[in-house]
């Protein structure tokens, strides 16, 4: 088993069908309370911080762009276009579908593979630290800002709907 394919792509995939059904009741929400689908999309916690639909294109670029820089694979591009609720979500259908190619074969080499972000010029990770260091915190940190801001402009979503799908079985 390759951890590392397994802390990030079937989390990744997980936590994006969350975000959908997430953005599904965001969109519900908005057209039952007539509430511009624009100004709810251009929400923020604070004004130094990017906006819902900028929280989503971020989540997505992270999940896409961290399993394919771990199993070094060329990064899709996604132009950041995104208006609407059903752009946005067909934005994370498409990420799912790319993590959907991965297999743990992929990420053989990803424990020791130098991870180059242009953010941090001159500077690399090794895989097995960006993984838990950046990878995952920073692709949940915008997710949960997505969440948060859809909470704070009175969206009835709760823990389990951030959480989503849990692997439970029955027994002890």
């Amino acid at each position: 088993m390759n951890q590392y394919f397994h802390a990030t792509v079937p989390v990744f995939d997980t936590a994006l069908l969350s975000l959908r059904g997430i953005l599904e009741k965001a969109e519900a929400f908005a057209h039952e309370k007539g509430i511009d689908e624009a100004e709810l999309l251009a929400s923020r916690l604070a004004p130094d911080m990017f906006d819902l639909t900028r929280q989503i294109q971020i989540a997505c670029d992270n999940a896409k762009g961290a399993t394919a820089r771990l199993a070094g694979k060329e990064i899709p591009s996604h132009p950041d276009v995104e208006k609407t609720f059903k752009e946005l979500i067909a934005r994370i259908d498409t990420v799912r579908s790319y993590l959907g190619t991965m297999t743990e074969a992929d990420f053989v080499d990803a424990a020791e593979r130098h991870i180059t972000l242009p953010y941090f010029p001159g500077k690399y990770f090794i895989g097995r630290e960006y993984v838990y260091s950046h990878a995952v915190p920073n692709f949940f940190f915008h997710m949960v800002t997505a969440y948060d801001i859809l909470r704070m402009k009175g969206l009835n979503i709760g823990k389990a709907d951030y959480i989503g799908i849990l692997p439970l079985h029955d027994g002890e």
